[in-house]
């Protein structure tokens, strides 16, 4: 396959491009090429046409291709997980399964694509076929994408920047804004505006564009769904939240070291509503008391 060539030899998989040869050290984003994955968990804090009340079979991933200063999940992406075979990491993403969830979810997958199709695909030939969200921070290559074609089920794409100061001062990727545009072109190509539904309300297909408010970042958080509305669709699903906390590393770092305030969350509101949108959600302002999981905890967000 052309990603994992590019994987192994010299890895090109992600827009970072590193050249590292993941079969004899560790790339930019602090993984190999085995399936180092940090946490297969049961979680019901998604959006409600994805997790539902049973929730989401969660596929956490350890590492990370952006390098963000303020990673809500940093206890992963910073660090290795457990270096599974195909074997174990399936086993624990069927015992799930077989719970009655209904879909699986590839969280900070940009790096491991060749891991998420052996997973997918090893799925369906022991006959399962949940449904598939990929839920990614958009730094993506285009060609990377399009071998996910005909796999994916949802995108879920957490669109942080159209500010490259920003991207390049708070996550270490000035053209995260140029990537990320063509990323979500890509994807809205492959699912278009149109989210569908199973019988039991969950989304079976579709394309739902996070953003995280940022503090002192409302201008950003404007331009993104500006680009949303202007270059995509006003029919696009869109899911605003307001959960960012400081974490340990910026709690010394201004702006970043506090909380979202009540006024920036709502002038984002206002000029998302003003734009034009009418699909999708708004975070509780509150949220970041119980959204931000711990990972050092069997269960990362406390059941």
């Amino acid at each position: 396959m052309m990603e994992e060539m590019q994987l192994k030899q010299r890895c090109t998989l992600c827009p970072r491009a590193c050249g590292t040869d993941r079969d004899k050290e560790r790339g930019f984003c602090g993984t190999g090429t085995g399936f180092e994955i940090a946490s297969v968990t049961v979680h019901k804090g998604e959006e409600p046409g994805i997790s539902g009340m049973d929730g989401i079979c969660n596929i956490f991933f350890a590492g990370c291709n952006l390098h963000c200063l303020y990673c809500q999940n940093y206890q992963i992406s910073r660090n290795t997980g457990r270096i599974f075979s195909d074997v174990p990491a399936i086993r624990s993403i069927t015992s799930l399964l077989d719970r009655g969830i209904e879909n699986i979810g590839f969280v900070s997958p940009s790096h491991m694509v060749p891991q998420v199709r052996t997973i997918i695909k090893e799925l369906r030939r022991r006959g399962y076929f949940p449904i598939v969200v990929y839920n990614t921070n958009a730094y993506e290559k285009v060609e990377t994408l399009r071998t996910l074609e005909g796999l994916v089920d949802v995108y879920l794409p957490d669109f942080k920047y159209m500010d490259s100061t920003l991207a390049a001062r708070w996550s270490g990727a000035a053209d995260y804004p140029e990537v990320a545009c063509a990323a979500l072109k890509e994807m809205y190509r492959q699912k278009g505006n149109r989210l569908l539904l199973t019988d039991s309300g969950k989304l079976r297909s579709g394309m739902i564009v996070r953003h995280l408010v940022l503090p002192e970042a409302v201008a950003n958080s404007i331009g993104v769904f500006r680009f949303l509305a202007e270059e995509l669709s006003l029919r696009l699903s869109g899911s605003v939240m307001a959960q960012y906390k400081p974490t340990p590393e910026v709690m010394n770092m201004p702006p970043l070291h506090r909380k979202i305030t009540a006024a920036e969350y709502r002038q984002v509101v206002r000029e998302i509503e003003n734009l034009g949108f009418e699909n999708g959600w708004f975070q509780e302002f509150d949220s970041p008391e119980y959204y931000n999981p711990d990972f050092t905890l069997p269960s990362p967000f406390g059941g």
